[in-house]
């Protein structure tokens, strides 16, 4: 049956009401468009799968924990303990030979406290920082942020050693309220112990008391109203000082700033500095504290953070030089810890932000570092890479399918304005006016020309057509596998595991001579990034050995020459060796590190 036009008359005006167009739709299924996004998604699919399975290398912090260890934008912060004869000698708890068990793979090596030791007690961690110790004789308490992974705030929590720091048994939750807390400064005055947590979320600075050490805690006093960050009281010249940074105000950067109270009392009132702010400066230049102040050779020095390239970046130590009610001046000085060029494989190969060192009974210095192996924002920016590689590979997969004409049109005629089958008098009233509709009909229409000039000059059915698509399809698949690993690959570092929660090293040994020098270098420069290689043991058989500055290693590299070519010489026994697990690897084995440490471990 046909349709007659039916004219409407009104204010002397005529209108034609258009009929709807009656099309007969090809069923989407059987569309050679939809056929070809659906293989294509199954191919793409399968390469996935098999980089996975085989190239991918595996989220191992994802798997340390059970309950915790879950990816967190924050970081995946840990703690290790230092010793040293001065607090500008400190080396990590690996190069003090501590060995906690002789019939297992010590001496102890860095992190002893992480989230998945924290995690142990039954409350889920994402990461455990900002430390702080406690002595009482030759017990150490850490008390630690640990951010909880189901509240996704923090907590303070406690650890215990009684042997030096060689392990940690974990006491529980040491303090837990409705918000956020960290940076736990634990001091003692007039026979009590007393905690000052950072509780900017609160917009209070707040003390507690110890009621039943370590575990039990009162709220003592709140000292101040204000969103203090990271703060410590220290006693000088007869004055108790306060150290903060004040995230009152909008704009204000506290990473960048620092204020100064002080009182007759740790329990105040407290005056401000007649100087306040401090510093208001970049956030790179060390203004926010990292940690607890110490006096050494009777100079009193403050730790500070440099924020400038991430959070965290790195530790900044100040020695103070003046510090009176009406004037403050430190000038920076050298810590001399070194940093670790192993980047994302140590534990604190990419940032650390707090250090709290004391002096023992003994005269030695014990120190306690967190540091993370990934940068602020990590887990974020990975997945918006991811996304975006993504989306990337389904435009690469549309230009395929527009390329070989299983795609006729950039968009699907059902998908513009005009062609969505039955609409009212009043919609065809506003597209006829509307500009926005004309300029949508306007753009599909020219995306669907756009196609079929693609395709006329790519001509698929040429040598250099077939080229075109050959590296559309190789860069869809890179891009695909690219998208896979940030989204699902977790932060790419070869991470150590650990062994009944604790980590240790080995050496690395291997055998060769002058011929395969260059096979060496590669070798060294590889495996020395490893997370748990302590030291490479080259053992030389024949020719001139090497200078060890020719070597890109980011552990020592010890050459043993023999005095005869002999295969046996691998397995001398050598007493220069300072771990008790050694991996004879040939020079010509190259293999990824967390297969290593795979192996390593069982």
């Amino acid at each position: 049956m046909g349709l007659s036009p039916i004219v409407v008359s009104g204010s002397g005006s005529g209108r034609i009401a258009r009929p709807n167009k009656i099309k007969n739709d090809v069923p989407c299924v059987a569309s050679s468009g939809f056929v070809f996004l659906i293989l294509a998604c199954v191919s793409l699919g399968l390469v996935s799968g098999i980089y996975v399975k085989f190239i991918m290398t595996p989220n191992v912090h994802a798997s340390v924990s059970e309950i915790g260890c879950k990816v967190d934008d924050e970081g995946s912060w840990a703690i290790g303990v230092f010793f040293g004869a001065s607090p500008f000698h400190l080396k990590p708890i690996e190069d003090m030979n501590i060995w906690r068990d002789k019939s297992a793979a010590w001496p102890v090596t860095n992190p002893v406290i992480t989230c998945a030791s924290a995690s142990a007690t039954g409350i889920s961690s994402n990461f455990v920082a900002d430390p702080f110790l406690y002595i009482q004789g030759d017990v150490f308490y850490v008390f630690f942020e640990t951010k909880n992974s189901i509240t996704m705030q923090g907590d303070i929590g406690v650890a215990r050693s009684t042997d030096k720091g060689a392990s940690w048994e974990q006491l529980g939750i040491a303090l837990d309220e409705a918000w956020h807390l960290s940076y736990p400064y634990v001091f003692e005055y007039n026979g009590n112990i007393y905690m000052l947590p950072e509780s900017r979320a609160k917009g209070q600075l707040r003390l507690y008391r110890a009621v039943n050490f370590p575990l039990e805690w009162t709220l003592e006093k709140i000292m101040m109203k204000k969103p203090l960050v990271d703060s410590f009281i220290i006693p000088h010249d007869g004055k108790y000082w306060l150290f903060g940074s004040d995230r009152s105000g909008i704009s204000s950067d506290f990473n960048a700033k620092l204020e100064i109270w002080y009182s007759s009392s740790p329990l105040g009132p407290w005056k401000p500095h007649k100087k306040n702010p401090i510093y208001n400066t970049d956030k790179s230049m060390g203004a926010r504290n990292g940690g607890r102040p110490f006096l050494y050779d009777g100079s009193l020095y403050r730790v500070g953070q440099d924020d400038g390239e991430t959070y965290g970046r790195r530790i900044r130590l100040f020695k103070m030089e003046v510090l009176t009610t009406d004037d403050f001046k430190e000038v920076e000085v050298q810590l001399g810890l070194k940093e670790s060029i192993k980047g994302r494989n140590a534990w604190n190969g990419v940032r650390s932000h707090h250090l709290d060192v004391q002096q023992l009974s003994s005269g030695e210095w014990v120190g306690v570092m967190d540091g993370d192996r990934v940068p602020s924002g990590d887990a974020s920016r990975r997945f918006h890479l991811g996304c975006a590689s993504v989306l990337g590979v389904a435009a690469l997969v549309i230009l395929f399918g527009v390329s070989l004409g299983a795609v006729k049109g950039l968009v699907p005629l059902s998908w513009c304005p005009h062609n969505v089958g039955k609409r009212s008098d009043a919609s065809l009233d506003w597209e006829q006016s509307s500009l926005f509709y004309s300029r949508m009909r306007l753009f599909c229409s020219h995306l669907n020309r756009a196609s079929l000039l693609l395709r006329a000059r790519i001509k698929p059915n040429t040598c250099s057509g077939s080229l075109v698509l050959t590296l559309i399809f190789f860069v869809a698949v890179v891009l695909m596998c690219t998208g896979v690993k940030y989204i699902y690959g977790g932060s790419g570092a070869h991470e150590a595991y650990p062994l009944h929660g604790q980590y240790s090293q080995f050496t690395l040994l291997t055998m060769t001579y002058d011929a395969r020098i260059w096979n060496l270098k590669m070798y060294v420069q590889h495996y020395s990034r490893c997370s748990s290689v302590r030291e490479i043991v080259v053992v030389w058989n024949k020719g001139q050995p090497p200078e060890l500055s020719e070597f890109d290693s980011a552990v020592p590299v010890r050459i043993r020459v023999e005095e005869r070519n002999s295969l046996n010489n691998r397995f001398k026994v050598d007493p220069s060796i300072k771990t008790r697990a050694v991996l004879e690897l040939d020079d010509d084995i190259m293999m990824p590190c967390d297969d290593v440490e795979r192996g390593f471990k069982g």
